[in-house]
């Protein structure tokens, strides 16, 4: 289902896939600096999620200013927070390489205002911890705020995060959290010898799998 969502005086192009089942719980997705939500692996998650009744809404907000990009999230949020159409219980924010650090902004900033428990967890694909070969400056500032839980894929050959780094920087978090390495995968999570459609199988079945683990933990 396509649908403009309100952002300032403009519109974000968005989509929802929806599941059979009225769902409860909704993923929304978003792209890196680069491309849009027509990316091959948010499709793919999309459309995976929702065949496993999870209501997912993808939007695409172009721009390369971290700050735009978390605005644009936070409007999101809100539309789908008072959607009519899909009363939700809560949502997990999940973003490929920069979108997911505007989706860390987004939760740190909502964490500091008490009531709102609409927002349940991150999901950071290729977190872009650093800049290549360039360790020394960690981009940890807002993942170290944030309280609710979070799951990391990343590739274990991520030139933008060094595992070593990574594990670092989630020791120091408050969060309780997750990392899944996709053993020689790159930060498009490009792995040689392997197809498109069997990595994004591993990192579809892992990210359905912690969201339900997660969910179950919010129902008990």
């Amino acid at each position: 289902v396509k649908v403009k969502i309100p952002f300032g005086n403009k519109y974000l192009d968005a989509i929802f896939s929806v599941p059979e089942k009225k769902s409860t719980y909704g993923v929304i997705l978003t792209h890196g600096a680069g491309g849009d939500m027509h990316f091959p692996h948010l499709v793919s998650l999309a459309a995976y999620l929702a065949s496993h009744g999870v209501l997912c809404l993808r939007f695409t907000c172009k721009g390369l200013n971290i700050t735009y990009r978390a605005k644009a999230f936070k409007a999101v949020v809100e539309y789908l927070k008072l959607s009519d159409d899909y009363k939700l219980s809560g949502v997990f924010l999940a973003a490929r390489s920069m979108g997911s650090r505007a989706a860390a902004s987004v939760i740190r900033h909502l964490s500091t205002q008490e009531e709102d428990d609409f927002v349940q967890g991150l999901i950071c694909l290729s977190y872009p911890l650093h800049r290549p070969k360039l360790q020394s400056k960690l981009r940890d500032e807002d993942l170290l705020f944030i309280r609710c839980p979070v799951l990391f894929v990343s590739g274990s050959a991520d030139e933008m995060c060094e595992k070593q780094l990574l594990e670092g920087v989630a020791s120091k978090m408050k969060a309780p959290r997750k990392i899944h390495w996709i053993d020689k995968a790159n930060h498009g999570m490009a792995v040689k010898g392997r197809t498109t459609e069997d990595v994004m199988e591993e990192i579809n079945t892992e990210v359905f799998a912690w969201i339900r683990e997660n969910i179950e933990l919010e129902d008990k």
